[in-house]
C-alpha cells in the first residue's frame, strides 16, 4: 500500500516499466540525451542464461519459469473448452529473449488501416522510415532496408531438404517463391530472415540495451515488480514497485511509460485504478480514471499446427535423439555457428490466401522440421515435420483482466479464440490449404502421413479439427489500443498518451488497434521506436 513504500534513492526525468522489447528500445533512444535521467524497472532477471542466446534455446526457455511467466488462459469454448499455456519472457529483453527471432513487419495494408482510422503518422509510409533506421540488415541498404541500425537481420543458418520440398510444393500449388517477406506486401514462399548475428540470437537487450550499458544516465534494476502507477490527480508522477521483498515509490519528474507488453500493461493499469470502473470494482480496486478499453481488444493469432510424418530424409526428431547426432550439432555449432543449433523455431514461412475472397494474403505458415506436442514438451521420436498455418488478421476479440490486487495473482487472459463466424471458416480453410500443400508431387518421395489432425476429421468437419489442434503462436496485442478522441475503447492517442491522464504513455505491442499480418516482435520495436521520439519530444 502507499504508505508501506519507501523511497527509492536517485532522481529521474523518465521511469520505465518493462524491459523487453519495447522498453530496451525506449531506454536506449531516450538516455542517448546525456542531460535525462533514465530508471528501466525489469521484473525478471538478467539474460545471464546460455540458452538465451543460443537460438534452440527456446526449447528450453519455454515452459521454465526461470525465463517465462507461465502465464495460462482460461478454458476457451472454441477450442472445445481447452485452457493453452501463454508464454512469456521474464528476462532483460522480455519475449525476444524467448521468441521465434523471425523479423516480419506485416503488410502495408495493416499500417495504412491504422492510419485510416485516425491516427495519423501510422501508415506504411510512415512507418518504413522507421524500420529501416532501426534496421542492420544483410541485404545492405536499399528502399526496403537500412543497415547501421541496432536491429540486426540475417539469413538462416542452417537448411533441410524437406523444407526445401515444401517450399516447392507451394510453388506447385500456386504460391510464388519469394526471397524478402518484408517489402509490404508478404504473400509468397521462403525463408525467413531472422535476428541473429553470426549464429546467436540478436535479442532486444543485446541490440538495445547492450550499447546503452556505459550510459551514467541509464540506471537497470532486475527483479522489479511493478505494483501501480502514483497518481496526483490526473498526473502520473511516479511507480510503486516490490523487490527483493521490499517496496519502493520512484519519482518521476517527466513521464511514466509502461513498456510491459499486452499484458503486463494492463496488469499495471488496472492495479493503479485505471481501467473498466466495473470490473475494479469486481476485485477491490478504488477506480480513479474509467477506460473501459484497458484490457480490451486483446488479439492474437491462432495457428492448427498439423504434423505430417515424413519418411526418406533427416528431420531434428532423429538428430535430437541420436548421440552421434548431437554430438555433430555441437561441433557445428561450437566451430561454424551453424547447424541445427541456429534454428529459429520455424524456417520456412508462407503467406497466401485462404480462400480466393481475401483480397491479400490471410494466412501465414511456419514450417518446422520437427514436431511436438506443444512447446515445452520433448520431440516425437518419429521422423516429421510440422505445418502450422495461422490467420492473420482474426476477427474475435478477447480480454485480460486481473483476479486480485495481489501481485503475485496470475491475470485473467480470456482470448476467446474462434468466436466468430468467420475466425472459424479461416481455420478450417487453412487446415484445407494445408491438405492440398501437402499432396503437392515435390513432397511424394517423402510420403508424408497426416498424424495432425489426421484422418479422424473428413473435410466436412475441419472447424471441429481446428478447435481440437488451434494453439496460440505467442503474439497478444492491442489491450491498450491507440484510438482517435471519438472511439470510446481508446486507451492511448496517437502519441501513446493514455487519454485524459498526464504525464503517461504506453509503449508496447498493447497499443495496437489491429494485429499485424505476421510476427509481432519487429512491428513492437517499430512503436517503440516512434514512441519514444514523442517522449523526447518532450510531451508531443
Amino acid at each position: 500500500m502507499p504508505d508501506a513504500a519507501r523511497p527509492f534513492d536517485g532522481e529521474y526525468d523518465y521511469v520505465i516499466a518493462g524491459a523487453g522489447s519495447a522498453g530496451c528500445v525506449v531506454a536506449e533512444r531516450l538516455s542517448r540525451d546525456s542531460g535525462t535521467r533514465v530508471l528501466l524497472l525489469e521484473a525478471g532477471g538478467r539474460d545471464n542464461w546460455i540458452w538465451f542466446h543460443i537460438p534452440v534455446g527456446y526449447l528450453f526457455a519455454i515452459g521454465n519459469p526461470r525465463s517465462d511467466w507461465m502465464f495460462e488462459t482460461t478454458p476457451q469454448p472454441g477450442l472445445n473448452g481447452r485452457a493453452l499455456n501463454y508464454p512469456r519472457g521474464k528476462v532483460l529483453g522480455g519475449s525476444s529473449a524467448i521468441n521465434a527471432m523471425i523479423t516480419m513487419r506485416g503488410q502495408a495494408a495493416d499500417y495504412d488501416g491504422w492510419r485510416d482510422t485516425g491516427l495519423p503518422g501510422w501508415g506504411w509510409d510512415d512507418v518504413l522510415p522507421v524500420f529501416r533506421q532501426l534496421e542492420d540488415h544483410f541485404l545492405g541498404n536499399g528502399p526496403h532496408h537500412g543497415t547501421g541500425g541496432h536491429w540486426r537481420v540475417e539469413p538462416p543458418r542452417v537448411r533441410w531438404d524437406i523444407l526445401d520440398a515444401v517450399r516447392d510444393a507451394a510453388a506447385e500449388a500456386g504460391i510464388p517463391a519469394t526471397e524478402d517477406f518484408n517489402t509490404g506486401d508478404n504473400e509468397g514462399a521462403g525463408y525467413f530472415h531472422v535476428n541473429q548475428k553470426a549464429g546467436r540470437r540478436w535479442s532486444a537487450a543485446r541490440g538495445f540495451l547492450k550499447p546503452a550499458l556505459k550510459r551514467p544516465n541509464l540506471r537497470i534494476e532486475t527483479g522489479a515488480l511493478i505494483d501501480r502507477v502514483i497518481l496526483d490527480g490526473k498526473r502520473a508522477n511516479g511507480l510503486v514497485f516490490q523487490q527483493k521483498g521490499a517496496r519502493y515509490d520512484v519519482r518521476a519528474e517527466g513521464e511514466v511509460i509502461l513498456c510491459a507488453g499486452s499484458i503486463g500493461s494492463v496488469q499495471i493499469l488496472q492495479r493503479s485504478g485505471i481501467g473498466p470502473t466495473e470490473n475494479l470494482t469486481q476485485v477491490g480496486i478504488a477506480p480513479v480514471h474509467d477506460l473501459p478499453g484497458v484490457g480490451a481488444n486483446l488479439q492474437d493469432h491462432l495457428q492448427q499446427r498439423a504434423i505430417y510424418k515424413v519418411a526418406n530424409t533427416v528431420t531434428l526428431n532423429q538428430t535430437y535423439y541420436s548421440l552421434f547426432g548431437k554430438a555433430k550439432m555441437g561441433l557445428d555449432y561450437l566451430l561454424r555457428r551453424r547447424g541445427p543449433l541456429t534454428m529459429a523455431p520455424s524456417q520456412l514461412g508462407l503467406f497466401t490466401r485462404s480462400s480466393p475472397k481475401h483480397q491479400r494474403a490471410n494466412i501465414q505458415f511456419h514450417v518446422q522440421p520437427l514436431s511436438l506436442d506443444k512447446f515445452g514438451d520433448p520431440l516425437h521420436r518419429f521422423p516429421a515435420i510440422t505445418v502450422a498455418a495461422c490467420n492473420l488478421r482474426p476477427t474475435s476479440r478477447g480480454s485480460i483482466r486481473i483476479a486480485s490486487p495481489d501481485l503475485a495473482a496470475a491475470p485473467i487472459i480470456d482470448p476467446n479464440y474462434l468466436d466468430t463466424d468467420a475466425d472459424r471458416q479461416v481455420a478450417a480453410d487453412a487446415i484445407r490449404v494445408t491438405r492440398r500443400l501437402m499432396q503437392q508431387p515435390a513432397l511424394a518421395r517423402y510420403a508424408p502421413e497426416e498424424h495432425l489432425p489426421g484422418p479422424a476429421y473428413p473435410d466436412t468437419d475441419l472447424a471441429r479439427a481446428a478447435g481440437d489442434i488451434g494453439t496460440t503462436i505467442f503474439h497478444p496485442v492491442g489491450t491498450a489500443k491507440m484510438g482517435p478522441a471519438n472511439d470510446p475503447m481508446a486507451v492511448t492517442d496517437g502519441a501513446l498518451r493514455v487519454r485524459g491522464l498526464h504525464g503517461l504513455r504506453v509503449i508496447d505491442a498493447s497499443v495496437m488497434p489491429t494485429i499485424t499480418s505476421g510476427n509481432t516482435n519487429t512491428p513492437t520495436i517499430m512503436i517503440a521506436a516512434k514512441g519514444a521520439d514523442h517522449v523526447a519530444r518532450r510531451g508531443a
